[in-house]
């Protein structure tokens, strides 16, 4: 009897170990998913050598300054909707001293390939029409304002150079340190000059392994984009006695290449870019206002003005990029 009362407290006991562990597990649960927020804001600014877009300088090779907003909706993990806005300084033969950027989009994925699709307006206030003749090439009167002003080059700009564009990206990741992207940009009116335009290019980039520099946290990409822009007919402000109804501005092939170095949210880039835009036909298609000498000559440019705003540069880039959910939390 003794034993049977022992096996019988022992099981008891066992029974009531089980039941107190069973009873602390079910008690331990696991924390609910935190909630699906679908808002986020990007923003950022930088200060660059030199502002180099498409391959033209846009602030005269002087040094420019950049900052940017965007707000951020993500349907889910594989689609946001996005708009933004951006400012740089820049130097323009109208005196524009300021581009003011405008654009919103749809960013879709599917597995490795992710799209971006929008419309980018660029604005530049604050200019002055450059002209210096009561007409232009084609007869037509200009206002008092371009009549008084005059380039002592010889080139000419509009007052209002805006214009926007439509957009298509596609970028291909193949792994963690490649990938691939498309670009499409299309303009009925590109810097309001009459003249449509069409730039497509193709971008590599290769980002180093997270250990390239042990635990420093130091990251490095290497990135190259090779690109062709398209352009149409201007109207006839921009015109010239040989072509007085408008100029057929040369189409060009541009190129950069860069290696970046980047810490937390700052990021250093190092970049070459260039163009096979003669100086001749680049001075026609900018209207720089530094542009000089008579020798370089071209159907569009029978003055001979030549410009270095086309041709290689070197660019230094440090900027800082944040969003809120993943640096303000």
């Amino acid at each position: 009897m003794k034993k049977l009362a022992l096996l019988a407290t022992a099981l008891a006991m066992i029974s009531s170990s089980a039941m107190a562990a069973d009873m602390a597990v079910k008690a331990v649960k696991a924390p609910p998913p935190a909630p699906f927020d679908p808002w986020d804001v990007a923003f950022g600014a930088g200060i660059m050598s030199d502002y180099i877009f498409r391959g033209v300088t846009q602030s005269n090779h002087n040094p420019s300054v950049t900052a940017y907003f965007e707000p951020r909706y993500n349907v889910n993990k594989d689609l946001q909707l996005y708009i933004g806005t951006s400012t740089e300084s820049i130097s323009f033969a109208n005196r524009a001293a300021a581009e003011v950027d405008v654009y919103g989009g749809i960013r879709p994925t599917f597995g490795a390939f992710a799209f971006d699709i929008g419309v980018w307006g660029y604005l530049y206030p604050g200019g002055t029409c450059y002209f210096g003749a009561p007409t232009d090439t084609a007869g037509k009167l200009l206002s008092p304002e371009c009549a008084a002003n005059a380039l002592l080059n010889g080139n000419v700009m509009k007052k209002d150079v805006s214009f926007f564009e439509v957009y298509g990206k596609a970028t291909w990741t193949i792994n963690d340190n490649w990938a691939f992207t498309i670009n499409e940009y299309y303009s009925p009116n590109f810097l309001n000059t009459g003249a449509w335009g069409n730039y497509s290019s193709i971008i590599g980039k290769y980002t180093a392994p997270s250990t390239v520099f042990g635990t420093s946290g130091v990251g490095m990409y290497v990135s190259g984009e090779f690109g062709r822009q398209w352009l149409g007919t201007s109207d006839s402000f921009y015109g010239v006695p040989a072509f007085p109804n408008g100029i057929k501005y040369a189409d060009y092939n541009t190129w950069n290449i860069g290696i970046g170095f980047t810490y937390k949210v700052f990021t250093l880039d190092l970049r070459y870019s260039d163009t096979d835009l003669s100086k001749g036909n680049c001075s026609a298609f900018t209207s720089d206002f530094t542009a000089g000498g008579t020798t370089n000559v071209t159907p569009i440019n029978p003055g001979g003005t030549g410009s270095n705003w086309c041709g290689a540069a070197g660019i230094a880039k440090l900027s800082v990029d944040l969003t809120a959910m993943s640096n303000l939390k």
